[in-house]
């Protein structure tokens, strides 16, 4: 059965200020930094647009992980089939990661470090600086963690390379001149 094709639209109500501007720059999850410049998680704000006020997301203090839903907005189209990083062979796009998808979604879990008046600082992005942020929901352990949940031919990859092996870039990533842009935005945070 077939549903009509009606356009859903959806408008950013923030966007990401990352250190990433290249997509080879960026790890390809948040949590597996290994082949990028630093090796660490990178830090980051979300910025709010001037729609959203600051009481749609102050209660967010006190959780330490929200997810971040997002557009692949420089994802040029898609394929039924892609070849992942780890994956060795193609896979169906909708059993992978990729960007390149039917509706080009994303979403990733990060490190809420601080709720402020306009933004939200967070650590452990693999978002390219700029990207817009669609939604953003609380992180609940009890109902988002399944760690025993299998996973497909991630498994089957697993087993052969280790649990959670990641690829290294494709080429060595250089490291770039600071953007003048990012100087209206402090993204440093005070050693812990």
């Amino acid at each position: 059965m077939s549903e009509p094709q009606t356009p859903i639209f959806f408008r950013p109500i923030a966007f990401i200020r990352s250190p990433y501007a290249r997509r080879i720059d960026a790890p390809h999850q948040s949590t597996v930094v290994a082949g990028t410049e630093s090796g660490d998680a990178a830090d980051a704000i979300v910025e709010f647009t001037a729609e959203i006020p600051e009481t749609a997301f102050r209660d967010l203090a006190g959780f330490d992980r929200i997810w971040l839903l997002f557009a692949f907005h420089r994802s040029e189209g898609w394929k039924p089939e892609v070849k992942p990083p780890r994956g060795g062979r193609k896979r169906g796009v909708l059993a992978t990661r990729s960007p390149h998808r039917p509706n080009a979604i994303g979403l990733s879990a990060v490190q809420l470090l601080a709720v402020e008046a306009t933004c939200l600082r967070v650590r452990g992005v693999d978002l390219l600086d700029g990207t817009p942020i669609l939604d953003i929901k609380p992180y609940v352990p009890y109902a988002d963690a399944f760690p025993e949940s299998r996973a497909g031919w991630i498994d089957a990859v697993d087993a052969a390379s280790g649990r959670q092996s990641a690829p290294g870039p494709r080429r060595p990533r250089k490291k770039l001149a600071a953007r003048p842009e990012h100087g209206k935005i402090d993204t440093t945070f005070p050693q812990e």
